[in-house]
């Protein structure tokens, strides 16, 4: 009984160490609309290559991503929305005009019909 009172109270007491960790961060908030004549093997690149800058820029430190699947009809034609966290400000800074980053962005832009971009700091 005591190991799981003790295990139950790990995890709740790491949780809130992971909420507390969490806030302060900043997130980048990135949404895209494709151009009609994009194909979808272009697309997939664009995804492809966004997913691979953690790996490239060592201020992200989480990433996710994912493709809209609301029924509401409200998403103005945007259909895909990328998640990036960074520690700071500082870390968003050495994101933008980094190669990896810009090298991205070059490939994009011939694609790219619509971007939504929102930077917050985590409450």
């Amino acid at each position: 009984m005591k190991t799981i009172l003790f295990s139950l109270l790990s995890l709740i007491l790491i949780s809130f160490t992971s909420a507390a960790e969490e806030k302060g961060q900043l997130r980048h908030l990135v949404m895209f609309k494709f151009k009609d004549d994009a194909k979808a093997e272009q697309i997939t690149s664009i995804e492809k290559h966004f997913a691979s800058l953690p790996k490239k820029i060592n201020t992200i430190i989480d990433f996710e991503w994912g493709t809209n699947v609301s029924n509401e009809k409200k998403n103005d034609g945007l259909t895909h929305c990328f998640f990036v966290s960074f520690k700071d400000q500082a870390g968003l800074d050495v994101y933008s005009p980094h190669p990896a980053h810009q090298a991205f962005v070059k490939e994009l832009l011939p694609i790219l019909d619509k971007v939504v971009v929102i930077d917050y700091i985590a409450q």
